[in-house]
């Protein structure tokens, strides 16, 4: 399969991450081929113009519009990560690019937005109200995204935050709309992050838009919860793909000596997994937190115990290949007798990896939908 982009602004070599042998998918979508196309024909812009690009996947918009100078925002490390390595493998200049994540505020008017419809729509809803006071009614908004993904909610939200909306016709299954701002909309202050009560305990949990299961207590993980260890001497610990940080913060509850590492690779989910660390234990309890790409920069046989909950899909494409890539991290991290703990649906059979990386695996405890394995790094 070919890894080179091909549209009016050139050719470009596009990988995405996290890389793999083989790879059966490519770093960008018909929506980008669409909205480049639809760029280079269509739209003028004034000189000197101020653009945004709002959740670029693996940077393929931003490569290809690098002459630009634009900035993209995005809550991925690792579709930051992915922008940074194509932009160098194209020989093109990081420093035309200012690349912001999901919570840093935004600054001045701008003249084009482009924004790919994200997999949560209420990260879109966040990011638009976040974006309203940087448009004029001269500003050029247009949304891209497959069909698939583009659900009657995606132009609702447009509506009721930026104004009315046209849309182009449809062209290999994708799709732009254009949004005008209506300068005289109300848009309310954002939602988030949203809070609920933990069951069985006295903890606040706020989420910001793009965290999983942010509104109540998702049932996976309520089951790990209630078999989470209790150890009074756990070392270093690890939540690994932490999500709002419940994991870390329970199990940093039950080992009272241990210090607990939160790693997501959504900066929303840090900052979440941050606030609700230290709203329960203020700052009596040591506690690290970092986006990136899973257990990448961690330094080898540094930790006791890793507990993972590990997504199985990225963006809008479903499969294993996360999860696989963290178990494989783990064990590099964990020190000899260290366990990995994780949590999955039954079907997804991560016994199998584990018993690949490890060489064996046990259940800690299952029921109809979930199952909890851990797996020992033996010396």
């Amino acid at each position: 399969m070919s890894n080179r982009l091909s549209v009016a602004q050139g050719e470009f070599e596009l990988n995405r991450l996290p890389t793999r042998p083989r790879e059966l998918l490519r770093a960008w979508d018909a929506a980008d081929e669409y909205l480049l196309n639809a760029l280079a024909e269509e739209l003028t812009l004034p000189d000197a113009a101020r653009i945004l690009i709002v959740n670029d996947g693996f940077g393929a918009l931003t490569v290809a519009l690098n002459a630009l100078r634009p900035d993209a925002v995005s809550d991925s490390y690792l579709s930051q990560q992915a922008t940074r390595l194509n932009l160098a493998a194209n020989n093109l200049p990081e420093q035309h690019v200012s690349l912001l994540h999901s919570l840093e505020p935004l600054q001045g008017i701008f003249d084009l937005v482009l924004i790919k419809v994200p997999k949560t729509l209420a990260l879109l809803e966040d990011q638009l109200i976040r974006l309203h006071s940087h448009l004029t009614p001269s500003t050029q908004v247009v949304v891209a995204g497959m069909i698939k993904h583009l659900p009657p909610s995606v132009w609702k939200l447009l509506e009721r935050l930026l104004g009315p909306t046209t849309t182009s016709p449809a062209r290999k299954k994708a799709r732009l709309i254009f949004a005008t701002l209506d300068s005289g909309l109300i848009v309310p202050p954002s939602p988030y992050p949203v809070s609920y009560r933990l069951e069985n305990t006295d903890y606040l949990i706020s989420n910001h838009a793009n965290v999983f299961s942010r509104d109540s207590l998702d049932i996976g993980t309520r089951f790990f919860l209630q078999h989470l260890p209790f150890r009074q001497h756990a070392g270093d610990i690890i939540d690994l793909g932490c999500g709002n940080g419940l994991v870390g913060l329970i199990a940093a509850e039950r080992s009272p000596e241990a210090t607990v590492c939160f790693v997501d690779e959504s900066f929303m989910a840090v900052a979440s997994a941050r606030d609700n660390f230290y709203r329960v234990f203020k700052e009596q309890r040591a506690a690290t937190f970092c986006v990136g790409d899973g257990l990448m920069n961690f330094e080898s046989a540094s930790a006791d115990l890793i507990l993972c909950n590990p997504p199985f899909h990225q963006q809008n494409t479903v499969g294993d290949q996360i999860a696989v890539g963290l178990f494989k991290q783990s064990r590099r991290v964990l020190r000899k007798e260290g366990e990995l703990w994780v949590i999955g649906n039954r079907h997804l059979n991560y016994h199998n990896y584990l018993d690949r990386f490890f060489g064996g695996h046990s259940v800690v405890a299952s029921n109809s939908k979930f199952v909890i394995v851990k797996a020992v790094l033996k010396g």
